[in-house]
C-alpha cells in the first residue's frame, strides 16, 4: 500500500473505531489517522498471523474492516491503561 492509501484507510478506520468506542468527540483528525494506521498494522498482523487471511492491501472493504478491528483493539487497550492510572 502506498502512503496515500495508508492515510485514507487509516483516517476512515480511525474515525469508525472512535465512533464504535465512544471516543469520537475526544479525537481529532490527526488522532484518527494515527489510530487507524496503527490499527491497520495490528489488524493486519492478527489477520495474517493467527487466521491466515492475508495482508490488507489497497483501499478496499477488506483493508478497512481489518483496520477498524485493529483500531478498536488499540483503543480498548488505551482505555484499559488510562483507567488504571
Amino acid at each position: 500500500m502506498g502512503i496515500i492509501s495508508w492515510i485514507v484507510v487509516g483516517a476512515l478506520a480511525g474515525w469508525i473505531a472512535s465512533m464504535i468506542m465512544g471516543k469520537n468527540e475526544q479525537m481529532g483528525g490527526v488522532a484518527n489517522v494515527v489510530v487507524g494506521v496503527i490499527g491497520a498494522l495490528i489488524g493486519g498482523f492478527i489477520a495474517n498471523r493467527f487466521f491466515d487471511l492475508g495482508k490488507p492491501d489497497g483501499i478496499n472493504l477488506y483493508s478497512i474492516l481489518i483496520s477498524v478491528v485493529g483500531a478498536v483493539i488499540l483503543l480498548a487497550i488505551i482505555n484499559a491503561v488510562q483507567k488504571n492510572r
